[in-house]
């Protein structure tokens, strides 16, 4: 497996492209995404959406034309890509696949889990390739995803916490901002976050 990223626009969200028996799979295509996408890959097979908001799918619909590749979004988010719900012009796109709670999908043969963790947006998932999780504005490292947001559930995030402390391997973590981490390190601290919610 072979990972790129590149921090995109203002909020430098992370976009991954992540390489496997020579296809590639577009993580969080976020503002201004697409020139460094196609400079970047040679064979792209599908656009995977960890959660809706803007800054991570800014780049969706235009990518999704020029490749001609689907777009996979977590069900629960699939609204955000249609309708700008945080009125920031965000391009608007569509789900090729609505991908539900802890579903599995198989890509051209590769398969990856959409696991669910709700809180900072009702479908927020980490996608979960071998012992790697994409996990967009889930986890940081040292830190988790707001949850002051509209559509934000600071109940469910705390269940989608404590649900992360119980999984029984580590992984390594590439969340949607700042550095890689893993979930060993991450069970530390989610304690306190758990209580500060």
């Amino acid at each position: 497996m072979k990972i790129q990223m590149q921090p995109m626009g203002a909020y430098q969200t992370n976009c991954y492209i992540v390489t496997v028996d020579g296809k590639d799979f577009i993580v969080d295509p976020g503002v201004g995404a697409t020139e460094w996408v196609i400079a970047h890959t040679t064979n792209p097979v599908a656009i995977l959406n960890t959660h809706g908001h803007f800054d991570h799918v800014w780049s969706n619909a235009e990518l999704k034309e020029r490749l001609k590749v689907p777009i996979y979004c977590p069900e629960g988010d699939v609204f955000m890509l249609e309708k700008d719900p945080f009125s920031q012009g965000t391009p608007s796109s569509r789900a090729d696949v609505a991908v539900k709670p802890d579903e599995t999908v198989i890509i051209e043969g590769i398969g990856m889990k959409f696991l669910h963790f709700p809180g900072h947006t009702p479908g927020t998932s980490a996608i979960e390739l071998g012992d790697i999780w994409f996990c967009g504005d889930f986890l940081f490292k040292g830190s988790i995803g707001r949850v002051d947001f509209p559509y934000s559930d600071p109940t469910a995030m705390k269940k989608s916490l404590e649900r992360a402390m119980e999984y029984p391997k580590n992984v390594t973590l590439h969340p949607g901002h700042g550095p890689n981490t893993t979930l060993e390190a991450e069970k530390r601290v989610i304690p306190y976050w758990i209580k500060a919610i």
